[in-house]
């Protein structure tokens, strides 16, 4: 008999690492004979990332809620107030956990595992002890994510829950003392993605990407501060992709550092679109302060990207190594500057890195990834 399980997530509307590996792992496991539905905590809208046909879709609109709704009202009239949009987010949390909590009371007796995308959705479900049993927490966060409400507080009952995945080993040994059913599962990437040949030098540009939310935990400020710092040669430029709470304020600095002609913003963009840009660029870069395993350096990896990074809480050191690139202590900004202008002004280290990077892709194909998940399910 075939196992029925449900997904649950936020959204599928915008470029994000969740959604992504959410849309890649469906779609495997789909094609693989697993029942699979997945549950939006947001008003039916357009997939940013393909979900396959076979896979069917709810949805619960969690800014319905009045607390939702009244959070919201708040955080338009005094978006300008210090920590208003934590006031924000704690509210609107109380309003999706109300909306969770009827649906799955309803409903999670169709399903005979449900995996959590997302470490509050996985706290929600875990305070119930009939749910947890059957929920698998998927964990794309840091283990330190959410202050003390979600940390400290929520965290423990993840004894209660089946199983936890990380998708990083600090974060796996963090969880086995809460829940011994813990264990580490990389993020699988798409068939456009695990297929993709190398790409030699001469068929790229002077490109440095960097792909990611203009929110305040990616950095880009400090990014922007690098760049103004670095001697790059006149052919080099620097793309960036993505939108975000910050994007005035990147703009600005932009601006205010000289930097137009030297750093493109290209706010958000497709799928097809980031791949385009990381088949051009030579170097990936990431400045995040925390993050759990970002799925975007492993893709730059197969487009054959040289990769530089803080080595934040966590995820960059499960992934780079001296073959496919450096990782930088965090804030650390005179070695970041060091490194990049290291590889643009010497073209046989650089060549040389962006072929070994690309070899390193062996360690991230799909095969064993997918039979973890399916050891689990």
């Amino acid at each position: 008999m075939t196992r029925k399980i449900l997904f649950i997530y936020y959204q599928n509307i915008k470029p994000g690492g969740v959604a992504k590996v959410l849309s890649n792992l469906t779609s495997e496991l789909t094609e693989q004979n697993y029942d699979i539905e997945i549950l939006f905590l947001m008003a039916p809208h357009k997939d940013f990332y393909p979900i396959h046909p076979k896979i069917k879709k709810h949805y619960i609109d969690s800014f319905a809620n009045k607390h939702s709704r009244f959070a919201t009202s708040i955080y338009k009239k005094f978006n300008k107030v210090p920590k208003i949009y934590n006031i924000y987010s704690y509210l609107y949390d109380f309003g999706s956990y109300k909306t969770l909590k009827e649906w799955i009371k309803e409903n999670h007796h169709n399903y005979d595992t449900i995996v959590s995308c997302w470490y509050k959705i996985s706290s929600m479900l875990s305070l119930d002890r009939e749910i947890s049993k059957k929920t698998i927490a998927w964990e794309h966060m840091s283990y330190t994510s959410g202050g003390l409400f979600w940390n400290k507080g929520l965290r423990r009952y993840y004894k209660n829950l089946r199983t936890v995945v990380s998708t990083n080993i600090p974060g796996e040994k963090y969880y086995k003392e809460i829940n011994k059913n813990s264990l580490t599962i990389y993020n699988l990437m798409d068939n456009e993605v695990e297929t993709q040949s190398y790409i030699e030098p001469d068929r790229k540009k002077n490109i440095i990407s960097v792909v990611a939310r203009l929110d305040p935990e990616k950095n880009i400020s400090e990014f922007i501060d690098i760049i103004s710092k670095t001697h790059l040669p006149e052919d080099w430029k620097v793309v960036i992709i993505g939108s975000g709470r910050e994007e005035k304020r990147i703009q600005q600095e932009v601006i205010d550092k000289n930097l137009t002609s030297k750093i493109e913003l290209l706010g958000n963009r497709s799928m097809e679109e980031v791949y385009q840009i990381l088949m051009s660029s030579k170097i990936n870069c990431l400045t995040s302060t925390e993050e759990a395993l970002p799925t975007i350096l492993i893709q730059a990896m197969f487009f054959s990207n040289i990769l530089i990074a803080y080595d934040c809480n966590y995820g960059p050191s499960d992934i780079i190594n001296k073959k496919n690139g450096f990782l930088i202590p965090l804030h650390d900004k005179d070695k970041f500057i060091q490194e990049l202008e290291t590889l643009v002004h010497d073209e046989n280290r650089l060549n040389s890195l962006i072929k070994s990077s690309y070899e390193e892709t062996h360690k991230w194909k799909k095969e064993k990834i997918t039979q973890q998940w399916k050891q689990i399910l």
